[in-house]
C-alpha cells in the first residue's frame, strides 16, 4: 500500500476518501457486532450446560420447539447433549466435551475481535486525518475568497 499525503489530494477526492473509510468503519463496527452476538450465543450456551447435573435428572422444563413456542417435558438425560456444528448437523457430545467444544468457539471469536479492532481503530484515525485536512483546505479556500474579494473591492 503507497503512502498518500493527504494534503496533495483535492477536496473532492478527499470527501471520496472520507466516505470510503466511513464505509469500511461501518463494515468493521458491523462484523465485530455479528461476532459478539454469536460468543454471546455460545457463552449462553456455555453456561446452560449448568442445568445439566445428577440433581435436575427427571426435572419438568420446557423445550423450545420454535423461538416463541414451548412444550413441556421431562429431563433424561443429564449426560449428553446434541450440539449444532453449523449446517443442520448435530452431534452428540457429553457436557464436559461440549463445554470445551463452546469455549473453543467463544476462544475464536474473541481472537477475530481483538484481530478486527486495530483495524477499526486505524480506519477512524485516518478518517479523523482526512477531516482535519479537508477543514485546513476549507479554511484556506474560504481565506482566498475573502481576501480577493477585499483586493477587487479595493
Amino acid at each position: 500500500m503507497t503512502a498518500v499525503n493527504l494534503t496533495e489530494l483535492s477536496l473532492p477526492q478527499l470527501e471520496q476518501l472520507k466516505n470510503q473509510l466511513e464505509q469500511e468503519t461501518e463494515f468493521l463496527t458491523s462484523s465485530i457486532g455479528q461476532l459478539k452476538v454469536v460468543q454471546t450465543k455460545y457463552v449462553e450456551a456455555k453456561e446452560s450446560l449448568n442445568i445439566l447435573n445428577k440433581s435436575n435428572e427427571g426435572k419438568e422444563l420446557l423445550v423450545p420447539l420454535t423461538s416463541s413456542m414451548y412444550v413441556p417435558g421431562t429431563l433424561n438425560d443429564v449426560d449428553n447433549v446434541l450440539v449444532d456444528v453449523g449446517t443442520g448437523y448435530y452431534v452428540e457430545k457429553n457436557v464436559d466435551d461440549t463445554k470445551n467444544f463452546f469455549k473453543r468457539k467463544i476462544d475464536f471469536l474473541t481472537k477475530q475481535i481483538e484481530k478486527i479492532q486495530p483495524a477499526l481503530q486505524e480506519k477512524h484515525t485516518m478518517k479523523q486525518a482526512v477531516v482535519e485536512v479537508m477543514s485546513m483546505k476549507l479554511q484556506q479556500l474560504h481565506s482566498q475568497q475573502t481576501s480577493s474579494s477585499t483586493t477587487t473591492k479595493a
